[in-house]
């Protein structure tokens, strides 16, 4: 009877232990995704240097395709990161995030709007302005 009950408690520790891990589990998802917005961002900083311009990002509802035709930012970040929760869905209304989406300006290619959909409801983008965590979703090329 008593190593009936010791092990009850130890399962009820163990249930309780890993509920308190899916806060922190979610919240490295989202550290992981505003380091990966800002490596990014990194790069196109150092894409336009050499180039005078930011990369052509190429969307397919709104989620990058490619990078001037490739898989990524030249040789300064190739291949783009991926999203860690999977980034299914072709939104930011899913509890597990998005993939990174991005607007670009093809005419003059001054301008660049790349961001993640963070798990909390607040959004990360990165453009030429620097990096923000934003209440609303990016709409325009212009992050905020």
């Amino acid at each position: 009877m008593e190593l009936l009950v010791v092990i009850a408690i130890i399962g009820i520790l163990a249930t309780i232990v890993l509920v308190s891990l899916g806060g922190a589990r979610s919240k490295a998802r989202d550290a992981k995704r505003m380091a990966d917005i800002r490596q990014i961002a990194a790069a196109m900083e150092m894409y336009y240097s050499d180039q005078e311009q930011y990369p052509l990002i190429q969307t397919s509802n709104g989620r990058i395709t490619s990078v001037d035709g490739g898989t990524g930012i030249g040789t300064y970040l190739d291949p783009l990161p991926t999203d860690p929760g999977g980034g299914s869905t072709t939104g930011c209304n899913d509890t597990k995030g998005a993939a990174y989406a991005a607007f670009s300006n093809s005419s003059d290619r001054t301008q660049y709007c790349i961001y993640a959909c963070l798990e909390n409801g607040r959004f990360f983008a990165a453009s030429e302005k620097g990096t923000k965590e934003l209440t609303s979703q990016p709409s325009s090329l212009s992050c905020w």
